[in-house]
């Protein structure tokens, strides 16, 4: 693992996006701080759509260094979740800007994933996921349901052995405001 982590690192450092598993679905990624890097994503997924791209944090204390007005129920939230949850949390901010939707929030998830873990904790910054489909199409919820476009779209593929138990899924979503509101987009 660690030999594909430290290619994985490579592409991402070098503003490159990269194909990996997740514990939920197979994500497309980049490091969410590089705007150009972003926009590749976008570009291979033809779509623009802010609110489709979350960030993968190592874990809370990273989460709270790329948003600063996340109500602390949030937190408590995500500690109880007992499976995959993304926040939408308000006040993001150290990321690409092309990341942020006009209400300048930030979807964040922790994820349960020895790989996303390892790989995270090693850039010591957040990855972007999103789905690794065209926008519109299909999720795939293994490798082999990924279009031979994305796949020769990225600049490296995590070898799928590394894929752990995916629930197969997207995430529960839950949105904060500031003022503790809380809205569930998706159970």
């Amino acid at each position: 693992m660690d030999r594909e982590i430290a290619l994985a690192l490579e592409v991402l450092r070098s503003g490159g996006i990269i194909l990996y598993p997740t514990d939920t679905v197979w994500g497309i990624g980049c490091d969410a701080t590089n705007a150009e890097a972003v926009q590749k994503i976008y570009d291979l997924k033809r779509s623009a759509d802010k609110k489709s791209m979350l960030v993968l944090c190592k874990d809370a204390d990273m989460v709270v260094r790329y948003v600063n007005k996340a109500p602390g129920i949030a937190f408590e939230v995500m500690e109880m979740a007992t499976k995959p949850l993304t926040l939408i949390l308000p006040g993001a901010s150290g990321v690409a800007a092309n990341l942020i939707p006009e209400e300048g929030t930030l979807g964040v998830r922790v994820p349960n994933h020895e790989f996303c873990q390892k790989l995270l904790y090693k850039f010591g910054k957040p990855i972007v996921s999103t789905s690794a489909n065209i926008s519109g199409e299909k999720t795939p919820k293994k490798v082999a349901e990924i279009s031979k476009e994305i796949l020769e779209g990225v600049d490296f593929v995590v070898n799928p052995r590394f894929q752990g138990r995916p629930t197969g899924q997207p995430s529960s979503i839950i949105a904060f405001g500031e003022g503790c509101e809380v809205n569930i987009i998706r159970p």
